[in-house]
């Protein structure tokens, strides 16, 4: 059963489809950012998810390193939550664990990050790739801190979470982005610089820009503090082409969008929706539909097959910025395929005699 506190979430709507333009004259909503503790937060030594133990511990291990929810710090997904709780808490932002160390962030929507929380208790079920991502790096080498936070848009997550978080950044760090899931509140579709006049939560009056324009701010201002962007295309939800069969991709638009930006802003890309695609492309329905808690969000098996699809993608990039903080297992995972050449036709072949008798 879906918790009340899920509909309690400040953000732009969850459920917007991500094709979907929004009005000029859409506000955004504001998530509500717990304040960030005095000092670094110490790691967390006891349960992983105590609110959620039974749930947690009844996923299954999924990919090479055998990984389950109960495998991730919950340091890593969430921040500390306040004594005493408040009765509707707001984003419980992660904070990296060694100041000494470089820093991987991810942020995005909740294909990233399921829920307000991070902790698994949002939306039982629901994980985003963020979450078992951790698990192939050492975390004596580096920390991994999922910024992700449920029904957000470029837009909303660079005007209401990322000023707090691009100020931890530093020098050495790495911030994975992926958005293009949600649509609306205010942002424009396509990465031209068109602005519209909109109003803020508050009522207050604000421009609002391009899907582009806002992932242009996020890789500027990474590299303004030195860390190194990375932009990958959103995961594709579970629907196929009624007459191929195969899953739909979002190639001309957010996708699309993402690719673009990437190659005129000369960072890495790593295109998950074509790449995970083709995956699912090459399964049977009913396997893709297990990696599936409610498109687009992915189960725990789900979120490990995408998070093994961003390490390849990363392993395939002429630079690999992450490449010392692997785990040895990592070496498992090949470099994600070149994408330049067709994908396979996994269409099923027409049996002769039904050919035949087409004609």
């Amino acid at each position: 059963m879906k918790s009340p506190l899920f509909f309690c979430m400040l953000f732009g709507a969850l459920s917007a489809q991500a094709q979907t333009s929004a009005p000029a004259s859409a506000s955004v909503a504001a998530p509500a950012l717990s304040p960030a503790p005095a000092a670094t937060p110490t790691a967390d030594t006891g349960p992983v998810y105590p609110g959620n133990q039974t749930t947690i511990e009844a996923t299954t291990k999924a990919g090479i390193l055998g990984l389950r929810a109960t495998d991730i710090p919950r340091y890593t997904q969430t921040g500390p939550l306040p004594n005493p709780a408040p009765r509707r808490p707001g984003v419980l932002a992660p904070f990296p664990h060694d100041p000494n160390l470089p820093t991987i962030w991810t942020i995005g929507d909740s294909t990233v990050r399921t829920g307000v929380t991070g902790s698994g208790e949002d939306q039982v079920g629901q994980w985003g790739w963020g979450a078992p991502f951790v698990g192939y790096f050492d975390p004596k080498k580096v920390n991994v801190v999922n910024r992700a936070v449920g029904g957000t848009t470029s837009l909303s997550f660079y005007r209401t979470l990322w000023k707090p978080m691009v100020d931890l950044i530093k020098k050495g760090d790495v911030v994975i982005m992926q958005f293009g899931t949600n649509s609306g509140g205010g942002e424009i579709r396509g990465i031209g610089d068109e602005t519209q006049d909109g109003t803020d939560r508050s009522g207050q009056p604000v421009t609002n820009h391009t899907f582009g324009w806002y992932i242009r701010q996020f890789i500027a201002e990474a590299r303004a503090k030195g860390a190194t962007p990375i932009v990958c295309s959103l995961i594709p939800r579970n629907s196929r082409d009624k007459v191929s069969g195969k899953i739909n991709r979002s190639a001309t638009t957010q996708a699309g969008w993402a690719k673009d930006v990437a190659a005129a802003e000369g960072v890495g890309f790593i295109d998950l929706n074509e790449l995970v695609a083709r995956k699912y492309d090459a399964m049977d329905k009913d396997a893709v539909d297990a990696f599936f808690s409610g498109s687009p969000h992915t189960s725990w098996t789900g979120a490990v097959v995408n998070a093994e699809t961003v390490i390849s993608g990363l392993k395939a990039l002429k630079v690999d910025p992450v490449a010392a903080y692997y785990v040895d297992q990592v070496k498992l995972i090949a470099p994600a395929l070149d994408l330049s050449t067709p994908a396979p036709d996994t269409t099923p072949a027409v049996p002769a005699a039904s050919a035949s008798s087409a004609k």
